[in-house]
């Protein structure tokens, strides 16, 4: 099969690409090689809105005019001087330009096997809707761990979560944010076991106990692990590509072969605001990444954008966030309601890298601008720089 533009990645970065490739070429041939079985869809559903009655049918994106699809087909190889892709069925697909949005595989335990669900795509989202019973041990405490925790509890189950930080979400939120968030998770039913670690995961007939390192046993009807991903670079690497932590890309997403790409979760690209260099995981770098890959795979000139955004929601509490959120930057927080409603600022000596706009919304732009000045700021007036 012959392609002017061949994507690997059936995610929504890729659905993205292909979108902004017909924009700019209507005619050009276009392929897509998804290990997925389903056909692209957005992800953020699967830990928000489909628990809260959004229908299944509104996950699914747009088609692409011309899209040749080919499901369930993962890409084995990629030769770049010949510019073809193997798949795992055999097939050569051959290409002019070529976007890798490999996207990344889940952390996974060293026990459990099948029996945990790594929650990560529709099929993860439909086996555990299907769980009849009510216990379900959720592993991990970040931003999947708790949105699913928090999904699962307002859904009727009874939720145990279990990750070796002080408190949820500590490796990103300051530490008082933080043990606020646990407590509060706590107040709607879930049990939360924090400082501690999976030391097993075994078959009790049709559930699963998980043994934990203090010593508790948790015999769940389900259980989840939402512990990160490493970036999918294996084909990349085996093709010759520049790789560390992801496919090193230029600032037009361009790799280190003539004619290839990459995007989304997978691509570390340069980027001064967040340190360097720097890969990002969230749906707001995905979809930009997308579409500015395939504008320039169709001839144009764009830059990527570095500064991420992304969002939560977990039982009443929402937030959205701007550029870089570490725990381990100081953090000055200016609260119109504490731990509830106001806005965090993350600084990197005298200079705000990173804003938490927490139960305070339409002002992701301030944020961003807060952030480009890349001009040094009094601590003081931080209290008064976004109106919360």
């Amino acid at each position: 099969m012959d392609y002017r533009y061949l994507i690997v990645g059936g995610g929504m970065t890729g659905h993205a690409a292909a979108a902004a490739i017909r924009e700019k070429d209507a005619k050009g041939a276009l392929g897509m090689l998804s290990a997925d079985p389903d056909k692209p869809y957005a992800r953020p559903p699967l830990s928000k809105g489909l628990w809260l009655g959004k229908p299944e049918d509104k996950v699914w994106l747009p088609d692409v005019p011309g899209l040749d699809l080919h499901l369930g087909r993962r890409a084995a190889a990629i030769d770049t001087k010949k510019k073809e892709v193997r798949d795992d069925q055999g097939a050569v697909h051959r290409y002019e330009k070529l976007l890798l949005a490999t996207g990344g595989q889940p952390r996974r335990l060293p026990s459990g096997g099948e029996r945990v669900i790594y929650y990560r795509t529709f099929r993860d989202y439909r086996r555990l809707r299907e769980v009849k019973g009510k216990s379900i041990v959720v592993i991990g405490g970040g931003f999947i761990g708790s949105e699913v925790a928090a999904a699962l509890t307002a859904n009727g189950k009874e939720v145990t979560m279990v990750f070796p930080e002080d408190a949820m979400g500590a490796r990103v939120y300051p530490a008082d944010l933080a043990k606020s968030i646990s407590r509060y998770f706590e107040e709607k039913g879930v049990r939360v076991l924090a400082n501690d670690t999976v030391a097993g995961i075994e078959e009790r007939g049709a559930r699963t106990a998980v043994r934990t390192g203090k010593g508790h046993e948790l015999v769940a009807d389900a259980v989840v692990a939402g512990l990160g991903i490493v970036p999918d670079t294996a084909l990349a690497e085996a093709a010759g590509l520049r790789c560390e932590n992801g496919i090193e890309v230029d600032e037009k997403l361009q790799a280190s072969a003539p004619g290839v790409w990459a995007a989304g979760d997978v691509a570390r690209f340069p980027s001064r605001p967040l340190g360097g260099r720097a890969r990002v995981e969230h749906e707001d770098a995905a979809l930009g990444m997308g579409r500015v890959a395939g504008h320039n795979m169709a001839g144009g000139d764009a830059r990527v954008e570095p500064l991420p955004f992304f969002y939560s929601d977990i039982f009443e509490i929402g937030y959205e966030a701007v550029g870089r959120l570490d725990a381990r930057l100081e953090a000055v927080a200016s609260w119109k309601t504490p731990f509830r409603e106001g806005v965090v600022y993350y600084l990197e000596g005298d200079r705000v890298c990173g804003v938490l706009l927490l139960g305070i919304f339409g002002q992701v732009e301030a944020a961003r601008k807060l952030i480009h000045a890349d001009a040094p700021v009094k601590r003081e007036a931080l209290k008064d720089a976004i109106q919360a």
